[in-house]
């Protein structure tokens, strides 16, 4: 059995890559159900500062048709207290790039007082949505 009922992870998913699959494998081997939050196309702008490549519809359609995806959602909210209670997860997972990183120290307490464990996976390492981008942007420039 897995260690968890319930898994949650969040992200923006553009241009859906390995390191995405890897981090929803990894959380799906640890939980019986992966639910995924897609965050919103006004989510990211405002925190981001960008608009994503893909619409937010068509990246949660993409994330759901993945095998080890239970069910994809569109969030539009960080805060994953806001989250844990509409979805009530009992494990939240995010890449080790965040290890360390004050707002997520202060969301995996917070997570612990709810009875939710927040779970650090393997980041692969050398790929992201914005290096695609960047190097999409270089090769169009040259």
């Amino acid at each position: 059995m897995k260690k968890y009922e319930i898994g949650y992870t969040q992200g923006v998913f553009d241009m859906f890559h390995i390191g995405h699959l890897n981090l929803l494998l990894n959380a799906k081997e640890q939980c019986e159900k992966l639910i995924v939050g897609i965050n919103a196309d006004d989510l990211v702008e405002e925190y981001k500062h960008k608009s994503p490549v893909i619409c937010e519809e068509d990246r949660r359609r993409i994330v759901e048709h993945i095998d080890c995806v239970d069910q994809a959602v569109i969030v539009h909210t960080l805060d994953k207290e806001v989250i844990w209670q509409q979805i009530g997860f009992d494990a939240i997972f995010i890449g080790s790039d965040w290890k360390g990183n004050p707002r997520w120290e202060a969301t995996g307490k917070r997570m612990k007082e709810l009875g939710a464990e927040l779970v650090y996976l393997p980041h692969t390492d050398g790929i992201s949505s914005t290096m695609l981008r960047n190097d999409k942007d270089k090769s169009t420039q040259e």
